[in-house]
């Protein structure tokens, strides 16, 4: 069975308080966008109970690599997540293969794991509903039930707290350039002086997106570009190439412009960039 995870963007993103458990409260819009792996899950019916290891799950990779050991993998992780709940899941292989870059601020690694979820619950009829994925999913990492849910949501808490919000934008093309950084998720909210902003991000996003240049903020832009000058570059010249919008996504380091449809630019990158156009 093959499932296609893909990418989400962050439309806004400000951070609103530290938390009592070390964590921050946010708020953003995360926003599902076509760019995709592919996940496949096949049952090891031929391993006989006597003959199991500990190891139940066999992860293989092709595409861009990942770093980490398997055993840290987010798709190892759901496997067992749900294994320990439904003692009779059998042992499976995972193949992954990987074209969203780890680090990237586009949320690849918590896709494949809130996908890893979903694609069990398929394949052996697990029964588990939409609300208990999403406990499953947040026991991976906040952004995970995100994926679940699938559709445009209004986060709030940690990014956990979801609620769909009426925005399609079909109508615009993404063009989306990671500049092979990654960034360290700790490390940019360790810079963050949280605030209060004047106007929530789920009422911006409603506006036409001319106005969203000046009022849609991320908050880790200026920390990010201030490290790595590169990246701010890169916002710049998706603006000065006819983007209606362009910013950096979740903590970093991909920049994403919004462009009328069908008129994305072509634009010469450092050759270490990968880009993908979304159309």
């Amino acid at each position: 069975m093959i499932v296609f995870p893909h990418c989400k963007i962050n439309l806004g993103l400000r951070v609103l308080s530290k938390r009592p458990d070390g964590y921050h409260n946010i708020e953003t819009v995360f926003y599902p966008l076509n760019w995709q792996e592919g996940l496949e899950l096949i049952q090891e019916s031929a391993i006989m109970p006597s003959s199991r290891t500990a190891d139940e799950v066999h992860l293989s990779s092709s595409g861009l690599s990942i770093p980490g050991s398997t055993t840290d993998n987010i798709c190892v992780k759901a496997y067992y997540a749900l294994k320990k709940d439904f003692s009779g899941l059998p042992p499976v292989k995972v193949h992954l293969h990987k074209t969203i870059p780890t680090g990237a601020g586009l949320g690849g690694g918590s896709s494949n794991g809130a996908f890893t979820l979903m694609l069990l619950n398929r394949k052996f009829n697990l029964g588990l509903t939409s609300e208990q994925l999403l406990h499953y999913a947040l026991s991976l990492g906040s952004d995970c039930p995100f994926f679940i849910l699938n559709q445009p949501c209004y986060a709030t808490g940690r990014g956990e707290v979801l609620s769909p919000v009426p925005l399609q934008l079909n109508d615009f093309s993404f063009l989306i350039v990671y500049p092979a950084i990654s960034i360290q998720t700790a490390w940019a909210f360790s810079t963050i002086v949280p605030s209060q902003p004047s106007k929530p991000v789920n009422k911006i996003v409603q506006q036409p997106i001319a106005s969203w240049r000046h009022e849609l903020e991320n908050d880790f832009e200026p920390v990010v570009f201030g490290k790595y000058p590169e990246i701010g570059i890169i916002k710049k010249r998706l603006y000065e190439h006819g983007a209606l919008y362009a910013s950096l996504t979740g903590t970093g380091s991909s920049v994403y412009g919004i462009f009328t449809k069908n008129t994305l630019p072509e634009i010469e990158w450092d050759s270490r960039y990968i880009q993908k156009k979304i159309i």
